[in-house]
């Protein structure tokens, strides 16, 4: 997985912007406003998604690769290498997941000005 490669796949999904709030090379990408994915543009080696509670306890049980979310809340955001111990295919699943839980904590007509 590339930086590169990365950021096309979550800009391409609707609605989503980037910016860098944080700081200079803290990348979020968004949607509806709410951060969905965090990486750095630095040392690109993990990103923070967010996750279903329950999932995010399985996937760290299966995969060395995949922590608690670094700096975030624990329970609902996930740390997921980009260094070859997740698969690839698997990454961008887990960057679906949570471009989808944030798409759908948005409110009902931000939704459907997203989805139309």
């Amino acid at each position: 997985m590339t930086l590169s490669y990365l950021r096309d796949y979550c800009l391409a999904k609707p609605g989503t912007t980037e910016d860098t709030p944080f700081d200079e090379v803290t990348l979020c990408f968004r949607v509806g406003g709410k951060i969905f994915a965090i990486t750095s543009l630095d040392i690109f080696d993990f990103i923070n998604l967010k996750c279903d509670p329950e999932k995010a306890i399985e996937l760290r049980e299966k995969h060395e690769g995949i922590t608690p979310g670094y700096h975030m809340n624990k329970k609902n955001w996930n740390s997921v290498s980009v260094e070859g111990n997740v698969p690839d295919p698997l990454i961008l699943e887990l960057v679906d997941h949570s471009y989808d839980l944030i798409l759908k904590s948005l409110p009902k007509k931000i939704q459907s000005k997203i989805t139309s």
